[in-house]
């Protein structure tokens, strides 16, 4: 066993998108981090996430990287889900009214990079072997790809992202409950002789389903399901399925030149009890899984790091209490029960085979699709602008509510949320005392409301009225900042 140790702010284990993005956080804000992975250095092309919804960009651009995201994917501002059922973002009240196709691996790029600028201690070919939890902090052994030991690490707290066969969620005893929904998915990479004039395609037959993603390169994704090709994931995926498969779904396979990386796998619904024991963190496809239909996966992890990282830096930076912690669970689990709701609602309606079932299924599409407060509000689900969460009773109504990237009298809200600041909105002429991390602004308007928004750009505590002990108090609760004056 090595004898090796290493000591750290937070250890994070797991480097997809939601590890880098939580790392980078936490490096930004002057902790020490370390990020450990399983794979090599050199990034992989095969990654199955093909989607940026608006309100994960929201929290890109609060960081200043979404234009870095959005200039390397396509924008579409309609999306055809199955038959009638549309998603329409364009009237959505962001910055990004539109569906990002952008793959994974691109965003991985992209926050890699900015983790490294920051300081993050990125660790690869290293896998965690065990965790010991003690009053004071958390130790994780590891191993190395052929299971020599490794060094060892110690921290205050680790947060387990790496992914649904997660080695952290095992480490700490979570069960992760629920079954497989979709076996013998296909995925494959294919150069077209004959691609589509849109750089995303998707439909549902009564036997399946296929989406068709541009990827850049002169590389096309096919993901779908074939309700006569139902086989174990080890086995092979032939040019003649994938090509059965698209004109099934769209009547032609496009031209079909070659198909450089093909793949089965299946799809579970599975979420853990608690995404927080003790000292350590679950986050992302380690805390839960879906379906793809919605494509909330990756964008539901990138909103579990901006929650978690900004209340990791509270408690280690700014003195707030461990129980600020608690709320991540409170929080993100309750969102992670409705993604899944919303992502299984979706993909048993494409599935459904029986041709009365699927008629009823057309006529709600419709319905959904052409009564505007029912189609908004899908979409503002689906691309995460409209999910919230739950205030304590009593508490102003815009509390635990996202704040809309305003114009402020300082700048816009994102551009002042950056470096994991809260902002503090009041009425003009008010100019109450505010800690090093809390950006002081104020309404261009006649606004009277005072606003407290959290560094992850969701309202913390709101009054209409002048109220110092209120905000004090949030302050403290959430910031850390009971010692300033206000």
């Amino acid at each position: 066993m090595s004898s090796t140790v290493t000591t750290t702010d937070v250890l994070v284990v797991g480097a997809g998108p939601t590890g880098l993005l939580l790392a980078g956080d936490l490096a930004e804000a002057g902790l020490s981090v370390v990020l450990v992975e399983r794979r090599p250095a050199r990034t992989s092309n095969l990654s199955r996430a093909l989607v940026v919804h608006a309100r994960a960009l929201e929290q890109l651009d609060a960081r200043g990287i979404a234009d870095d995201v959005v200039a390397l994917g396509h924008p579409v501002r309609r999306l055809a889900l199955f038959e009638s059922a549309t998603l329409d973002p364009t009237r959505l009240p962001t910055r990004y009214p539109f569906v990002l196709f952008v793959p994974q691996y691109e965003v991985e790029k992209v926050l890699r990079r900015r983790a490294i600028e920051v300081g993050v201690d990125i660790v690869h070919e290293t896998e965690v072997a065990g965790i010991e939890q003690d009053q004071d902090g958390v130790t994780a052994r590891t191993h190395d790809r052929d299971g020599r030991p490794g060094t060892s690490y110690r921290a205050p707290y680790l947060v387990g992202t790496d992914g649904v066969h997660s080695t952290v969620r095992r480490a700490i005893g979570q069960p992760f409950p629920g079954r497989t929904i979709l076996s013998s998915l296909v995925l494959a990479d294919v150069r077209l002789s004959e691609p589509p004039d849109r750089p995303f395609v998707v439909n549902a037959v009564p036997d399946g389903f296929a989406l068709l993603t541009e990827m850049g390169g002169g590389l096309h994704r096919v993901t779908g399901w074939n309700r006569h090709h139902l086989l174990p994931d080890d086995a092979p995926l032939e040019v003649d399925e994938v090509a059965e498969l698209l004109r099934m779904n769209f009547g032609t396979d496009h031209g079909i030149v070659e198909v450089p990386w093909r793949s089965r796998f299946h799809s579970d619904e599975r979420q853990a009890p608690e995404y927080r024991v003790g000292r350590v963190f679950l986050a992302g496809d380690a805390a839960h899984v879906h379906s793809p239909a919605g494509a909330m996966g990756m964008n539901t992890g990138l909103q579990d790091a901006t929650n978690l990282s900004w209340k990791l830096v509270a408690v280690l930076r700014d003195g707030a209490d461990d129980g600020l912690l608690d709320t991540y669970q409170q929080e993100r689990h309750a969102v992670g029960t409705l993604v899944l709701r919303m992502s299984g609602t979706l993909v048993r309606a494409a599935l459904l085979h029986h041709p009365l079932a699927r008629l009823l299924r057309r006529a709600a599409g419709t319905v959904v699709s052409n009564v505007r407060p029912l189609a908004d509000r899908a979409a503002s689900m689906i691309t995460g602008i409209g999910i919230a969460y739950r205030a304590p009773r009593g508490a102003h109504e815009l509390t635990g509510r996202r704040a809309p990237d305003l114009e402020l009298a300082d700048g816009r809200l994102n551009e002042l949320q950056r470096g994991g600041r809260f902002v503090l909105v009041t009425p003009a002429g008010q100019e109450p005392d505010v800690p090093a991390n809390v950006v002081r602004t104020h309404w261009t308007g006649a606004r009277r409301t005072t606003v407290l928004v959290r560094p992850d750009g969701y309202v913390a505590w709101a009054s209409d009225r002048p109220d110092e002990d209120g905000l004090r108090a949030a302050l403290a609760t959430w910031a850390g900042t009971a010692s300033s004056p206000v």
